[in-house]
């Protein structure tokens, strides 16, 4: 069975789940496109009921919601609940600014009149990854379904519970029957699912590899797509950052989630004036982390999502010592029940070694000690990926200066705030294509079109 919910506390099954027949997937997609042809021309306002009535239930449960979550894949309960809160937030955002972000716009052509308006193109793809299982949904539904367009899902499948709750929370805030429908398939269904020709978009968060099959198998078919892959984020400390201000966000940057989270900050980049001062504390502080229950809320080092991405994570860290980096801290899985990593850290990375250029998906750091800030800039940029990063100093003006200087597409100034519904998420390289959130995130699955009036004969 491809769905499973085993606990990463205790590596205890919960539950497994059938895939789907392909007749079921037949009738489901069947039935959002049916969905596409009434809701496409349903107005803003019937569109935001339901919108804002799914985020008003995520708010209501959201630590029962947590608590799956938790359960299926090991977040700290606080962290899970405060990701149900924004996905409640994102479902509210969209239904109350949609409408604005849609509105046609007027152009200036030389003779006669003009506009570009917004319309929904069909049923949208959406393959999502484990990491955030309500948020990842929220930050996809909440524009495209806001837009006029359907959705099937295709979710992780180490979180079916998290899928089938939030599909749930959907019919009960009044979603008509394909609006939103969860998939539990295959890969091999997946494809099917692209290929069809009642599917208009396609939208994946998830690994490189996954990104360059399922952007492949789009472009194959000619269909819009949105890919979010993952980074390696640079955090650039600069001489005259504030330790004080800089250490707890470095430690919060790269531990969120148990350092699951594609934005995370992975890499380091310390200028050498800096650099002993900056190390000596943050390896105390991520020593002083203490493995213990996701549920209770004095943990503050919950487990890996599931054994085997720790006895990966464990095998890309030997193999990164090998090639010669050096441990600083860590390096090993704790001696208890459960999918447990010891907090990492490893210096001394050189250009030839594959951990220069791998993304750690777990509670491993990489740093690196530089010169000076042109330095810091050359080795932020030298990445395959391009997702965000950010820079630390007291001059925010020269934050801003190396931020423009930065390959991604996000940047953040003394700090790594990015849960606010109105801030675009997406970036560039090996991270990715498209944005997802704010005005930009409702313009990916939407036809443009012009429109024009001219009073004027043809020509002879």
């Amino acid at each position: 069975m491809t769905y499973q919910s085993v606990n990463p506390f205790d590596g205890k099954l919960v539950q497994t789940f059938e895939d789907l027949e392909d007749a079921e997937v037949e009738r489901k997609i069947a039935a959002a496109h049916a969905c596409f042809q009434t809701w496409r021309n349903t107005s803003f306002v019937d569109r935001a009921r339901i919108i804002a009535k799914a985020g008003e239930i995520l708010h209501t449960r959201a630590d029962a919601l947590a608590r799956i979550m938790t359960g299926e894949m090991g977040k700290r309960i606080g962290e899970a609940r405060g990701e149900v809160e924004f996905s409640a937030r994102i479902m509210a955002y969209y239904a109350a600014n949609a409408e604005r972000f849609l509105a046609p716009v007027k152009l200036h052509p030389t003779n006669g009149e003009a506009h570009m308006e917004s319309s929904p193109i069909g049923v949208i793809f959406c393959v999502e990854p484990w990491n955030f299982p309500y948020y990842q949904l929220a930050r996809v539904a909440g524009p495209h379904l806001m837009a006029g367009n359907t959705m099937v899902v295709k979710h992780a499948a180490i979180v079916p519970q998290c899928a089938i709750a939030f599909e749930q929370v959907l019919i009960e805030a009044g979603a008509p029957v394909g609006l939103y429908t969860n998939l539990l398939i295959s890969h091999a269904q997946s494809d099917t699912v692209v290929d069809d020709l009642r599917i208009r978009g396609v939208a994946l968060t998830g690994s490189v590899g996954a990104g360059r099959s399922v952007a492949a198998r789009a472009g194959k078919n000619l269909k819009s797509s949105s890919m979010e892959l993952g980074g390696s984020d640079a955090f650039i400390v600069l001489e005259d950052a504030d330790l004080d201000v800089t250490i707890p966000w470095a430690v919060w940057g790269r531990m969120y989630n148990t350092g699951q989270t594609c934005c995370a900050a992975k890499r380091f980049i310390v200028v050498e004036s800096m650099a002993d001062a900056f190390l000596e504390r943050f390896t105390a502080a991520l020593a002083a982390l203490e493995a213990g229950d996701p549920l209770d809320e004095k943990t503050t080092l919950g487990p890996l999502s599931t054994e085997q991405a720790l006895l990966d994570l464990v095998r890309q860290v030997d193999g990164a010592v090998a090639h010669g980096a050096k441990l600083a801290l860590g390096g090993r899985r704790i001696d208890r029940p459960g999918s447990y990593m010891a907090p990492t850290i490893l210096t001394d990375i050189a250009p030839d070694n594959p951990a220069f250029r791998e993304e750690f998906f777990g509670p491993v750091a990489s740093f690196f000690r530089v010169k000076d800030e042109e330095a810091a800039i050359a080795l932020a940029n030298d990445s395959d990926f391009g997702l965000g990063g950010s820079v630390w100093t007291k001059d925010v003006a020269r934050g801003r200066r190396v931020a423009s200087r930065i390959e991604t597409g996000m940047m953040f100034i003394n700090n790594l705030d990015w849960t606010d519904a109105e801030l675009p998420f997406g970036g560039i390289k090996d991270s990715g294509y498209g944005r997802e959130l704010g005005d930009m995130g409702i313009q990916q699955f939407v036809n443009k079109k012009l429109v024009r009036t001219h009073d004027v004969k043809a020509p002879a």
